[in-house]
């Protein structure tokens, strides 16, 4: 991962709390653990949308 592309992650929030994201390689999403919710990217692209993100379990 690019550091420009690292610091972009690290400023993104969850939309929904407001929580912070854990970037998961090699599935592709941003985790909100707070949430629940995974966000996809897609061709390096972080999709930011509630209705985009697949529900997870509590780990």
């Amino acid at each position: 991962m690019s550091d420009i592309y690292g610091k972009m992650l690290e400023a993104l929030i969850c939309p929904q709390t407001g929580g912070p994201l854990i970037y998961d390689a090699g599935a592709q999403e941003l985790i909100s653990k707070s949430a629940h919710l995974a966000y996809p990217i897609r061709e390096g692209i972080p999709i930011m949308l509630v209705s985009e993100a697949r529900e997870i379990e509590e780990a």
